[in-house]
């Protein structure tokens, strides 16, 4: 179309806005990857802050926040095209940056999504986005991130910051491209038609089984902490909780790479099926224990963006609201019944119950996905036609593929994640030595959260002679020394 017959605003103008350029999806697609990166920066920093103990609250912020700058310097060096670009294996792209103006100027692509029939031909081309790889690759990056931030919760208020400040790149090298690569940048479970809408699997799956995988091999907390965890700021945990919560728009808006209707039916089902767990996990909380619980809702709310994840822009928004139903009441069970009862589950110190909150809520979406995808909300998104939940056609068939597809991504990341802690482990220790368990942040990072003493200096623990000892490796001693001294600071409850 000539120029001179469209409005000024959507004229294109080369170089800097090519005939390809669609400033409404690049600017959604920039809007919703930074709604994205809130969720982790400040959100999740905010949320790990506030719901753990006090002590343990710069450690805790801190593992996020490093987090998600090594990701993204490790991402555009290597890490986004191991999971978006070419194809090396079915299960991983050739690694590469995506650093130079040649590539990140021209317009977006994934190399790997043309799909084809048995005969050859194409099925459905390329995917390319109307708007410049740069735009992409961010995007991507905060999936990436976020998912590094959540493993992290399983292992918060023990782990050494030394080794997590190592694993955090290695696990989105080895592990996390695998299974994006695998599901979304063109390897054999995107091509055989596993649908994972955006991150079902990819992220909260693989996230709680890594967390816990890591939670396991790390070791647990101290017994004292184990006991009592209770947050130093539960207001201040809302406000990440919210920031999480309105941050989705942005993780399952940005899912078709445009401004379209999916995304706008993705937005709607999403907040539609939170709500739904939320007010469902409150409810089994006053049925069973009489009163409603904050961190309850928390994880209510957590446990419905997680399952509605893998088909938020393929389901009706009365099946949001069952998704959100059983999002409410089966992590539920698995963390308030079955755990108890659980031998292993028991073992192992999943500090912030990711693997209920999302390996367990991950994989229940992608299973409901597989039963209620809807044949034309499907046809807008998917790359092999024709795909459709069990309830509408689809047969057996993708039920049984959305199995095998969470059986990879489990299988893999327990493999991957304990590889890569055994190699860290050969060097440095996983678990902080108890001395500095007993303290926190200030042992381990030389900060408290909330310190009070003088005109705001803090307590010099060498001008004094009271020495913490543990001679007869006895923890309740070293706690009651501890109390006694005032562990290097007067911090203020909350």
């Amino acid at each position: 179309m000539d120029n001179s017959t469209i409005g000024i605003a959507y004229q294109s103008n080369p170089p800097s806005v090519p005939d390809w350029l669609n400033k409404g999806d690049n600017a959604w697609q920039l809007v919703a990857a930074t709604l994205v990166g809130c969720q982790s920066m400040p959100g999740l920093v905010v949320l790990y802050g506030s719901i753990v103990k006090k002590k343990w609250a710069v450690n805790s912020a801190f593992m996020a926040l490093y987090a998600f700058a090594s990701t993204l310097i490790v991402w555009v060096l290597v890490g986004y095209k191991m999971a978006f670009g070419d194809r090396l294996l079915p299960f991983w792209g050739k690694a590469g940056a995506a650093l130079s103006q040649k590539y990140l100027i021209h317009r977006a692509s994934l190399p790997a999504t043309e799909h084809h029939y048995h005969n050859g031909t194409i099925e459905t081309p390329m995917t390319e986005p109307f708007y410049p790889q740069a735009t992409l690759v961010f995007f991507e990056f905060v999936f990436a991130a976020i998912t590094i931030i959540l493993l992290a919760g399983s292992v918060l208020g023990r782990m050494n910051i030394k080794a997590w400040m190592i694993f955090a790149p290695l696990w989105l090298l080895f592990s996390y491209t695998i299974g994006a690569f695998s599901l979304w940048g063109g390897g054999f479970l995107y091509h055989w038609g596993v649908i994972d809408y955006s991150g079902g699997y990819v992220i909260h799956l693989a996230s709680g089984v890594s967390g816990f995988t890591a939670a396991y091999w790390v070791g647990p907390r101290l017994k004292s902490d184990r006991e009592r965890f209770s947050p130093n700021n539960i207001l201040l945990m809302l406000t990440g909780a919210g920031m999480l919560w309105l941050g989705w728009s942005g993780f399952n808006g940005g899912a078709p790479y445009a401004a379209n209707i999916t995304a706008a039916v993705a937005v709607l089902n999403t907040h539609v099926c939170a709500a739904t767990s939320l007010l469902v996990w409150t409810l089994l909380d006053v049925i069973f224990f009489s009163k409603p619980s904050v961190i309850g809702a928390v994880q209510g709310m957590m446990t419905g963006l997680v399952c509605i994840t893998p088909g938020a822009g393929l389901v009706h928004t009365w099946a949001a609201i069952v998704m959100g139903i059983f999002a409410g009441c089966i992590p539920w069970f698995t963390m308030m019944v079955l755990h108890k009862k659980s031998a292993l589950l028991q073992k192992v110190d999943d500090t912030l119950a990711v693997f209920h909150t999302h390996a367990v809520a991950g994989l229940l979406g992608g299973v409901l996905t597989g039963l209620l995808a809807v044949p034309q909300l499907s046809s807008f998104d998917l790359p092999v036609l024709g795909e459709k939940g069990t309830f509408y056609g689809g047969g057996i068939s993708q039920l049984f593929k959305q199995i095998v597809g969470a059986l990879f991504v489990i299988g893999w990341n327990i493999f991957s994640t304990t590889a890569i802690l055994w190699v860290i482990a050969l060097f440095i220790p996983l678990r902080m030595p108890d001395e500095q368990l007993m303290i926190g942040d200030d042992a381990a990072h030389g900060e408290e959260a909330y310190a009070l003493w003088g005109d705001g200096d803090k307590f010099d623990a060498t001008r004094h002679e009271t020495i913490v000892t543990n001679t007869g490796g006895d923890e309740d001693n070293m706690q009651r020394q501890l109390n006694v001294m005032g562990a290097r600071g007067v911090t203020i409850q909350l």
